[in-house]
């Protein structure tokens, strides 16, 4: 017997209203974009405790590597006069740049294990080379007279002095010298070593220097353009180098068995001259906060830095995270195609029966983080994807008791999760083929329904 009080016709409609269903899915759907933050908070979580396990290995082998110089530094001393009229002395450091700079080595890489975490180090074996020609005083903002020449420093910068490897024994002219550790100035290095060496006046000197370099780093090796012309030949069995900084290499073969590549840079691609007085590299004159560096490399920022970096081949973190962002489209499509089998095929779903399924959906992307920590990324999709599929077809077979509606969802699913992967795998059409599935779909939708009475499709199920 049909109920034809307020309250049963209130119940009636809400058991039957379409507008009322597709506004509640509408909430769900809100509701389970907090779980899919939460997701995404836990990606990023993650990667800090990898990048903090990357940051700890790190420091005790060497951190990312920065190598700029040799500068030879002299110290000046002149007698101003103040505003008063009283004599004031002005005391600092003259620095002079190589007119020509080599780097020229091998850098042997290796993979280092903190719990589940990889860690890419390496072992560079660098030959220093180069010249300086007449230090032009001229060009300085201070008289010539007032330079000690007798009292000069050779410094060369080395961001983390902790990866050196062995004595740095430097062949100058027919001299021999020895590199001491730290820097005398800050001028230009805050971190590094250096030497005393007494000159003749600088429009005479004329040096060729030479050295072997033992360096231990990790993942990146960078280097400052600080001669007239710098050249770097760096050779090594890592197949994944990521070129980086403010120039690219002039020639450079990558292969499976590994890379070379050159640089040369010359002083007119840079932004600061060959002598200066004090802190005049104003590239570093700040702390290294530079995208190319470690945040507490004890090296000054250089804008025209470069070199590369040694990626690992997968990081499963930036494809997880990248995988998370289509979560909410995923809720949205599933959501739809869930309420549209209500609308055609007339049968009721309760809220909790599509939060279950909204849950399914979120638990894989968890599995998809938790797995790819272990497995490859695609192996990890896969199991995810198996089993979330598994889950829901399971569920929807026992609340639909419809085979065929059973294998509709199955396929939905199945060309979902295998749309959201195929844009995973592309870069630069990920937009394109995203926005051709998106419609795509809304045109499925139009053409499903292009026969429904919305106005009369309560009616028509009463009767």
């Amino acid at each position: 017997m049909k109920d034809t009080s307020f309250f049963g016709r209130l119940n009636s409609w809400a058991r039957n209203s379409v507008t009322l269903k597709l506004f509640v899915v509408g909430i769900l759907i809100l509701i389970l974009l907090i779980p899919v933050s939460m997701v995404t908070s836990l990606i990023r979580e993650r990667e800090g405790i990898r990048d903090e396990a990357v940051r700890e290995v790190s420091s005790k082998w060497g951190m990312s590597q920065t190598l700029a110089g040799p500068v030879i530094s002299v110290p000046y001393e002149q007698v101003l006069q103040s505003d008063e009229g009283k004599p004031v002395v002005s005391q600092g450091y003259a620095h002079f740049l190589p007119d020509s700079l080599s780097f020229e080595g091998q850098i042997g890489p290796q993979k280092r294990y903190r719990g589940i975490y990889v860690v890419v180090l390496y072992n560079a074996r660098l030959r220093v080379s180069g010249h300086f020609t007449g230090l032009n005083a001229a060009a300085l903002s201070i008289p010539e007279s007032s330079l000690k020449w007798e009292d000069a420093l050779f410094t060369f910068g080395i961001s983390d002095m902790k990866g050196v490897e062995s004595a740095i024994p430097v062949q100058m002219n027919d001299t021999s010298y020895q590199f001491g550790p730290g820097t005398v100035t800050n001028d230009i290095f805050a971190s590094g070593a250096n030497f005393p060496i007494s000159l003749a006046k600088g429009t005479d000197t004329k040096l060729d220097f030479s050295f072997e370099l033992n360096l231990n780093g990790s993942t990146g090796l960078y280097f400052a353009p600080f001669g007239k012309a710098t050249l770097v030949n760096l050779q090594s069995p890592w197949p994944d180098p990521s070129f980086e900084g403010a120039f690219l290499p002039d020639t450079r073969e990558v292969s499976a068995d590994g890379f070379s590549a050159q640089w040369q840079v010359l002083q007119l691609n840079r932004n600061y001259p060959q002598q200066g007085v004090g802190a005049y590299i104003s590239d570093f004159s700040v702390d290294n906060k530079g995208a190319y560096y470690y945040e507490d490399s004890s090296t000054h920022n250089s804008a025209n830095a470069f070199g590369l970096r040694l990626l690992l081949p997968i990081d499963e973190y930036q494809k997880t995270m990248r995988s998370a962002k289509y979560a909410a489209y995923f809720v949205l499509i599933t959501f739809l195609a869930f309420f549209f089998i209500e609308v055609l095929s007339r049968k009721r779903l309760h809220p909790i029966q599509y939060i279950l399924v909204g849950a399914a959906i979120i638990l894989f992307y968890i599995l998809l983080l938790s797995v790819s920590e272990h497995l490859k990324f695609d192996t990890a999709y896969l199991i995810g994807c198996m089993t979330t599929l598994a889950l829901i077809t399971g569920y929807c077979y026992f609340i639909l008791d419809n085979r065929r509606l059973t294998l509709m969802i199955f396929g939905i699913l199945a060309i979902l999760y295998g749309f959201f992967y195929s844009l995973l795998q592309l870069q630069d059409y990920a937009l394109l083929l995203g926005s051709l599935g998106l419609l795509l779909i809304l045109a499925t939708i139009m053409y499903l329904t292009r026969r429904i009475d919305w106005y009369n499709l309560r009616r028509e199920e009463e009767e």
